[in-house]
């Protein structure tokens, strides 16, 4: 599914209405429908259910008021709140049609009826927030400002049209104050400014509602932001042969381990495994070999040229030589970040040419001589969260959760490599300038080795033949699904790697049925 800016889709509507003849208040009847539905879910059902509707004198507050005339109809107690009676053409019928249909209207214009406003929400089962919409500019100020306040502090269910009003749609940005939704009800595509912070917090459920925009229409434009969707991932994800053996899903080579850190490498194997890898090999100092044999007895364990429990810096040759037999190669989890170990990167980088995906202790000592990406011979991955993001790049922690997906592109286009931001909406970004947005996953999963799973799912799918660019996608999307089942069941508080390897089987699954 794609995602676009507030100017997109205003392009995306006019479109829709000017070329294919779709009359705009058909848009807004169909978006109001959708709320509608979303309201019903929310409540288990309108009848004689109390909602407070508020609407700007926008399309958005157009749609709010259609939305207060379809609950009207279903049995809904229905009051509307209104600022301004100059209303948009489209929104101006709706309002015209409510008055009509008898429909309690109250025009808010002064701070003492904000008092009244106060008091009423307390008895309400919902809020519609129609007052703005995704362009805002500027800060909400004066009688807006208090009612958006008065709305947030009842701590009422909000379900917000298209956007929480307040937030801008392209940046994030808040406009000084704005709602805070229980569910928002994106209208025909999700926006950018939905994945980027502060913006994303208040957005509370996102659900994208389909209000009959023509494909058609859409394809016209050139759109490089993607939302990950199951449909999606149903549409790459490997294929299992009836005639195969272990070779046909991959041979993975995973160069990880040190002293006190060979829980990462065998968290990683683990998860290669439940994936569907083929055969995993982990190549480790020789001294711990006894130990990741003891932890992961379905892997074949290779001991290399050991440095007191490290990796020795000349082992890179034998390494080299065995990464020519399979099909990817992993460097990174539980490494160790001893300078000595730099060169030893720099040498597998520039002498392996199978894809790569590098994560944890590899991206800070890549870090530290950051033109080793110039000699990386195939397509790689690499897998950083934030901190790591952050030594790669020379940015603070709060630039790059600031500007995720605009640091992200640019450091991917810079040194040709697919980068996996990790984080709330995880980003995906290709050298090519295709973006990709993951909303599985959840907080539970900010737990010690999770982002080493993540590197043993998609070394996993690579192994099983799809191209590093749909492996990431998979993988990102598989790991935050097995994270969210996890959590489900155990709590976020108590979720931990070893429980989110453990679902992976039931996010796959859930990719071929909704029972998990």
């Amino acid at each position: 599914m794609k995602i676009v800016t507030p100017d997109q889709m205003r392009e995306i509507d006019n479109l829709a209405i000017n070329l294919i003849g779709i009359p705009s208040i058909v848009l807004m009847e169909n978006a109001a429908i959708k709320v509608k539905e979303e309201s019903e879910k929310l409540l288990n059902g309108l009848k004689n259910k109390k909602v407070f509707v508020f609407a700007g004198k926008g399309n958005n507050g157009g749609d709010a008021l259609a939305v207060a005339r379809l609950m009207h109809n279903c049995g809904t107690i229905v009051e509307v709140f209104v600022f301004d009676d100059t209303f948009t053409a489209e929104a101006k019928i709706n309002f015209e049609i409510i008055k009509k249909m008898g429909l309690e209207i109250n025009s808010i214009s002064n701070e003492d009826y904000l008092s009244k406003v106060k008091i009423d929400l307390e008895r309400v089962d919902l809020v519609i927030d129609g007052i703005f919409g995704t362009g805002i500019k500027g800060i909400v100020s004066g009688i807006i400002n208090k009612t958006i306040r008065i709305i947030n502090e009842s701590n009422k269910k909000v379900i917000s049209i298209d956007i929480p009003s307040g937030v801008n749609g392209g940046t994030g940005e808040i406009a000084g104050i704005c709602i805070n939704a229980t569910k928002t009800v994106s209208l025909a595509l999700p926006k950018i400014g939905f994945y980027k912070n502060p913006g994303n917090a208040y957005l509370g459920e996102l659900t994208v509602a389909d209000i009959s925009i023509p494909k058609i229409v859409i394809d016209r434009f050139t759109l490089n932001l993607n939302l990950i969707t199951k449909e999606k991932i149903m549409e790459i994800f490997p294929k299992r042969y009836k005639d195969s053996n272990k070779g046909t899903y991959g041979r993975l080579f995973l160069i990880t381990g040190s002293l006190g850190m060979t829980g990462a490498g065998t968290l990683a194997g683990k998860s290669a495994y439940r994936t569907g890898a083929g055969l995993v090999y982990l190549g480790v100092p020789a001294s711990l070999i006894n130990i990741y044999e003891s932890m992961l007895a379905e892997s074949v364990t290779l001991p290399f040229k050991d440095g007191g429990g490290y990796f020795h810096p000349d082992s890179y040759t034998q390494i080299v030589e065995f990464s020519k037999s399979v099909d990817v190669v992993g460097i990174g989890p539980g490494l160790s970040n001893r300078d000595e170990l730099i060169e030893f990167v720099e040498k597998l980088i520039e002498n392996i040419d199978k894809p790569m995906v590098l994560d944890a202790d590899a991206l800070n000592l890549i870090s530290k001589k950051i033109n080793i990406l110039e000699k990386l011979k195939a397509k790689t991955i690499i897998t950083p969260h934030p901190g790591e993001m952050a030594r790669l790049t020379g940015k603070s922690i709060l630039e790059i959760q600031n500007d995720r997906i605009g640091i992200s592109l640019e450091f991917s286009k810079k040194w040709n490599i697919i980068v996996v931001l990790k984080g709330n909406n995880t980003v995906i970004t290709m050298p090519n300038g295709e973006i990709y947005i993951n909303e599985t996953g959840n907080n539970g999963m900010a737990t010690a080795g999770s982002g080493d799973v993540l590197t043993g799912i998609i070394m996993s799918l690579i192994g099983q033949g799809k191209r590093p660019e749909e492996a990431a996608i998979i993988g990102t999307y598989i790991h935050g699904l097995a994270g969210d089942i996890a959590s489900k069941e155990l709590t976020e508080y108590s979720t931990v790697s070893n429980d989110i390897i453990g679902k992976i089987p039931k996010a796959i699954k859930a990719l071929f049925s909704l029972n998990y």
